[in-house]
């Protein structure tokens, strides 16, 4: 790494006496091994998109390192008087140095330490698309001395190099997976630091408060006494704070695995219907025969600006056909998976004792969950409205739809939204969101401040005083990466994918 790419980011002297080993960039490891990540010097190569055949205009082939540069001068011919400078695209062909023999036409990208992602030389050849071109311009590079990254390197170099810290870095993973427009947008809020900002305040705050109890350990006679009411306000903000941002933590989860719902009911109710009105194409086969539906068949939609699963199921019924037991089977499987049920009867045939039961092993199935379920009153318009008014179901949120008319589809989104208070979402509402592990981290931060106001209260010594703020500002520092382990890298980065 060259010194351009260093970044201050020293820890405070509160910190320095309690580290095994320090990054260059400051970022705190707790074992010596982790180190290593930094002291790697190899170049290192992937396909950056997404490849397959007859798809794509485009394949990206990234390379990062001392040699990126070497490298592609060795397998890129640039015709004319083109200049090798820093963040200019040049036009030329990729060539096997051994032949001589053309690869590709193509244009390359350079980006020299520390102007680029990783903070180190990057050098991007953007090839035809498909799958032979890219991945012969791989295999050039790989015999050149590059080596094969694994996943989410090139991101861990970034993170290592001081270019992003790890919450911009766990952003970059949820952008590029991201299923909506509303996942996109707080992914993004991660990419440029709105998670980080809060953190490291509440990390200085503390740092701050251990400055001060320990220099009356350390110094008592020379200083006032501690302003206990000042320090007790302090750890109070902090641990608000902190259970402010822990209260995003549901949404963002919402937001990138998305909800799971099953349409579950009795033979010919119009399930299959249902999922293809909402899903606007045929996925599933509809009959006026019970029992078409034989298994699962989903269909991937977006309500609300979430991403949803729903999930069509076999009719629930006693059956004598060996295929239509499995899929029956499936179903009850299904609708005790789901994040949300909703269980369709028709208005025809109005509310059975076959729906009862269904109803029943439902609830039961559910049991001590709060998921929630919504009745879904299908194929209203072969009935008449006084005839609705007469069904006598169960206290649930219910919606009324004829699903071959493509009426009520809205209602039923509403209705789930409402289902799982979806308002808090909006963007004016949610600006940034936590992951399970930065979740799992503040989780202790705030335990850990818990711990510090009770033993105020207890009117215990100064030194336990300072355990307990030393847990809360190494979970902190766990959130962006101030304070981190080899093992938490390779559990964050392996979920990344190969080139990014």
């Amino acid at each position: 790494m060259t010194g351009a790419a260093a970044q201050d980011l020293t820890l405070p002297p509160a910190d320095r006496g309690h580290c095994v080993g320090i990054a260059p960039q400051g970022h705190r490891f707790a074992d010596q091994t982790a180190q290593g990540k930094m002291a790697q010097g190899e170049t290192i190569v992937a396909i950056a998109t997404a490849i397959a055949p007859q798809q794509g205009s485009v394949g990206i082939v990234r390379l990062s390192g001392a040699e990126a540069v070497a490298i592609a001068r060795t397998i890129f011919y640039v015709p004319g008087q083109q200049p090798w400078e820093s963040h200019r695209i040049l036009y030329g062909q990729v060539r096997d140095p051994q032949t001589s023999r053309p690869v590709d036409e193509a244009l390359l990208l350079l980006m020299l330490a520390p102007r680029s992602y990783t903070r180190e030389d990057v050098v991007e050849f953007h090839c035809h698309g498909g799958l032979m071109a890219v991945q012969q311009v791989l295999g050039l590079c790989v015999a050149q001395g590059a080596r094969l990254a694994e996943p989410g390197e090139f991101t861990l170099r970034a993170f290592l190099n001081g270019r992003l810290d790890l919450t911009q870095a766990e952003g970059v993973a949820d952008l590029v997976a991201a299923q909506s427009t509303l996942a996109a947008k707080t992914a993004l809020a991660g990419v440029q630091g709105k998670l980080t900002a809060p953190i490291r305040q509440l990390r200085s705050t503390c740092l701050d408060l251990l400055a001060e109890v320990e220099a009356r350990i350390d110094f008592e006679d020379d200083l006032p006494p501690l302003d206990e009411p000042a320090v007790r306000g302090q750890i109070a903000a902090v641990r608000a704070a902190v259970e402010g941002i822990l209260a995003t933590a549901e949404s963002g989860e919402l937001l990138r695995t998305g909800l799971k719902v099953a349409i579950v009911g009795r033979p010919n109710v119009g399930k299959s219907s249902l999922l293809n009105a909402w899903s606007r194409c045929d996925r599933a086969i509809v009959t006026a025969l019970p029992g078409t539906t034989r298994d699962v068949v989903e269909s991937q939609l977006v309500v609300g600006g979430i991403p949803i699963q729903v999930l069509d199921t076999a009719g629930i019924r006693e059956a004598s056909d060996p295929v239509e037991q499995l899929g029956i089977a499936r179903s009850r499987q299904v609708a005790q998976a789901a994040d949300l049920v909703l269980l369709t009867l028709d208005a025809a045939a109005g509310w059975t004792e076959a729906d009862a039961a269904l109803y029943g092993s439902v609830q039961a199935a559910q049991a001590g969950s709060d998921r929630p379920l919504i009745l879904v009153v299908n194929k209203i318009d072969l009935v008449e409205a006084s005839t609705l008014a007469q069904l006598a179901l169960p206290p649930r949120p219910t919606v009324y739809t004829a699903a071959a008319q493509q009426q009520g589809i809205d209602d039923l989104e509403q209705a789930i939204l409402n289902a799982i208070h979806a308002d808090r979402l909006t963007p004016g509402n949610l600006e940034f969101t936590i992951n399970q592990r930065q979740a799992a981290a503040l989780t202790q931060a705030r335990t850990a401040l818990c711990q510090v106001q009770q033993t105020i209260d207890h009117q215990l010594p100064l030194d336990f005083w300072t355990i307990d703020l030393r847990s809360a500002i190494a979970a902190l520092g766990s959130v962006t990466g101030d304070e981190i382990t080899e093992s938490m890298l390779d559990e964050i980065f392996s979920r990344f994918c190969i080139g990014k």
